[in-house]
């Protein structure tokens, strides 16, 4: 979406409410909620990725003490720039103030939401942000119990440990289906939760973004987080605009000066990276999509 202002007004908010935005779209977001998080400056920053640890040796009582040094790698995160648009008319805002309340609270999760849909599934906005897209898949089609068994085991021989899983609505139906022998549920304490606080001992957050629609389809990941960094370079920006032009994507131009309108962006820079090698996402067939 592009456009041309004149009469823009980018807010600069108290840092309390600038927190309090920023808090919304980490709650929106998986990612964020598992991984961890550092100051990212706007030029970006060089991440050290330890890919071997050191090791100890049994030695004499005056020999010499053994060195070992871990292996490091350097990723560089940088900031790529995630928005939205939304127009309102000003009748909108004077009519319907509390719809419009309701709605300008949703643009903070907006962004929580897409930053997880790219991180799971889609394309990286640019070559220093890692995805999920290609990381080994395990299926509990057969058997969910030895599908997440086989996704652990996977994570522990690439160096890493299970820590943490997203799952998606239609995942989080197939674990709950899931019994043992004596047709008790495997994955809840008792069926009045309804709920699955945690997978074979490890966190576990709900995520739509988790589930892509295919043959198979993914309902989940499973992972370790200390591996997967994000940062984010100045929190949420709010800007306003009352004489801008506006294109949708779809051939439509929307003239906010002469069709009596406004719009509201919120846009963060935020940076992705992990050691994908640590993840593995979970499928399923013959799952629809909602």
């Amino acid at each position: 979406m592009s456009g041309v202002s004149t009469n823009r007004s980018d807010i600069t908010l108290p840092v309390a409410v600038s927190r309090e935005i920023m808090q919304k779209a980490q709650e929106a977001s998986a990612v964020m909620k598992l991984a961890r998080q550092i100051t990212l400056p706007g030029n970006g920053a060089a991440i050290q990725v330890i890919t071997s640890d050191p090791e100890a040796s049994w030695v004499g009582e005056t020999a010499a003490k053994p060195i070992s040094n871990p292996g490091l790698s350097t990723k560089i995160m940088r900031g790529y720039t995630l928005a939205v648009i939304v127009p309102f008319s000003n009748q909108f805002r004077r009519d319907a103030a509390a719809l419009y309340d309701a709605l300008i609270e949703r643009l903070p999760a907006a962004l929580g939401k897409k930053f997880d849909d790219t991180v799971f599934h889609g394309t990286a906005p640019g070559s220093d942000f890692d995805t999920f897209a290609s990381v080994t898949a395990q299926s509990l089609a057969s058997d969910v119990y030895d599908g997440l068994v086989a996704a652990d085991t996977d994570i522990a021989l690439h160096g890493g440990v299970t820590n943490g899983y997203v799952i998606s609505a239609q995942g989080r139906g197939i674990l709950l289906g899931a019994k043992d022998g004596n047709d008790r549920p495997l994955f809840i304490n008792n069926t009045s939760e309804g709920a699955i606080p945690m997978i074979l001992g490890a966190r576990t957050e709900l995520s739509k973004a988790a589930f892509k629609s295919g043959s198979p389809s993914v309902v989940g990941y499973a992972g370790d987080w200390t591996q997967a960094l994000y940062g984010i370079v100045e929190g949420v920006k709010i800007s306003y605009s009352a004489d801008a032009t506006l294109e949708d994507g779809e051939g439509n131009t929307i003239n906010l000066f002469q069709q009596n309108m406004f719009a509201v962006r919120a846009e963060i820079e935020v940076g992705f990276r992990a050691d994908t090698a640590v993840f593995n996402s979970l499928t399923a067939t013959g799952v629809p999509s909602v």
